[in-house]
């Protein structure tokens, strides 16, 4: 079987088990509504007023740039692990991926995305 027959096989496959397990979980699954399901779920307590408030922009793109740069981080693990097998070439890509961390970091702080206000 050549590569593209088999990739299209996958896909196929990967695409029909998705609409499968969508529609298995529609026919099976229960269905009952009332006016609680709608409300905002906070401990039992109800809420005072509207419980849709504005948050500003700052906390989102905060938590994004920590995902981002913690998930980089984590990504640096595997390579310390094998940096015994990889020699001067791994510590060249490496090196050239912290670089773009760096820069990544560097356009954040100008851009101020890092400044509480």
């Amino acid at each position: 079987m050549s590569n593209s027959a088999l990739f299209l096989t996958v896909l196929l496959t990967a695409m029909f088990l998705v609409v499968a397990g969508l529609l298995v979980a529609r026919l099976l699954a229960p269905r009952s509504w009332n006016g609680l399901k709608g409300q905002p779920y906070e401990c039992g307590i109800p809420t005072r007023g509207s419980s849709w408030m504005q948050f500003r922009a700052g906390y989102y793109l905060f938590a994004i740039l920590y995902l981002v740069f913690d998930v980089e981080t984590v990504l640096l693990f595997p390579w310390a692990t094998t940096m015994k097998d990889l020699g001067g070439s791994g510590l060249v890509l490496v090196g050239f991926f912290l670089v773009v961390l760096a820069l990544g970091l560097a356009y954040a702080w100008k851009k101020g995305a890092l400044k509480w206000k």
